[in-house]
């Protein structure tokens, strides 16, 4: 095996064990770190089983769930039969999206839990209060990250010529 295929093995392994941590399916992490560094960027299912020597079965499996946490794309090339995959555009705002929804939920639910606990007792509700603050002041955060994020890609990409 090659410098360079060791270096891009270790690379899938380590993010995908970090991927892992946040919750995602082991073979979901690597086919992501798979295409966080396909070159093509566009890659068939066979190319992803081949680059992990893992199973088609498995490739489509993990290929399924990234579609629909709307971190790649599908598309296929004029006259070509193929499936190729590709990271989405802007794929770790929309994660990061979706993760600010859970919090939301979270908010919500905690207030429903401190609605439902019948004591004044705070050892009773820290618990539910913490959850509550937490996700609260993270909620009214957001909107500001949110604003300068959007802000560092509109610069970033005007810097680009993009």
């Amino acid at each position: 095996m090659c410098e360079s295929s060791e270096i891009r093995e270790d690379f899938i392994a380590e993010m995908s064990r970090v991927l892992e941590s946040f919750g995602l399916p082991h073979m979901v992490g690597r086919v992501f770190s798979a295409l966080l560094i396909a070159n093509p960027p566009e890659q068939t299912a066979q190319e992803l089983a081949d680059e992990l020597q893992a199973s088609r079965g498995a490739i489509s499996g993990a290929i399924k769930m990234l579609e629909l946490m709307q971190m790649i794309d599908r598309k296929r090339k004029p006259a070509d039969r193929k499936d190729y995959f590709s990271i989405r555009p802007n794929a770790w705002s929309a994660a990061f999206m979706n993760e600010i929804m859970g919090i939301s939920l979270l908010r919500k639910l905690a207030e429903k839990g401190l609605r439902i606990v019948d004591s004044d007792d705070p050892k009773v509700t820290r618990g539910l209060r913490d959850m509550y603050d937490m996700t609260a002041f993270a909620e009214a955060e957001v909107p500001a990250l949110w604003e300068k994020w959007t802000k560092y890609q509109e610069d970033k990409k005007e810097e680009e010529g993009l």
